[in-house]
């Protein structure tokens, strides 16, 4: 059975547009990781339902979908219930 790596971004916007499906792929540039392997690179907007700052799990509706997405803790300091965000999502294979 083959495993897929998830790479998942958040940055807490203050958008107002209702969460959607970006129809253009992201303009992520991360220092040290090779971004021309990556596949399904996408963008989306959701909306906080809970974070939980010790474990780093956040809890978003995005296009209708509840969502448990992971980032490390020490980055939530400024995330709370009911923020916008926008995550970038992509995965590559092994």
């Amino acid at each position: 059975m083959r495993t897929l790596k998830i790479m998942v971004l958040a940055s807490a916007l203050l958008l107002t547009a209702s969460p959607t499906w970006a129809h253009e792929p992201s303009s992520m540039n991360m220092p040290g990781m090779k971004m021309d392997n990556m596949m399904g690179m996408h963008d989306m907007t959701a909306t906080v339902t809970s974070v939980d700052s010790k474990t780093g799990v956040v809890d978003v509706t995005a296009s209708g979908m509840a969502l448990k997405v992971h980032f490390p803790p020490v980055s939530l300091a400024n995330v709370k219930a009911g923020d916008s965000i926008t995550i970038h999502l992509a995965f590559t294979k092994p």
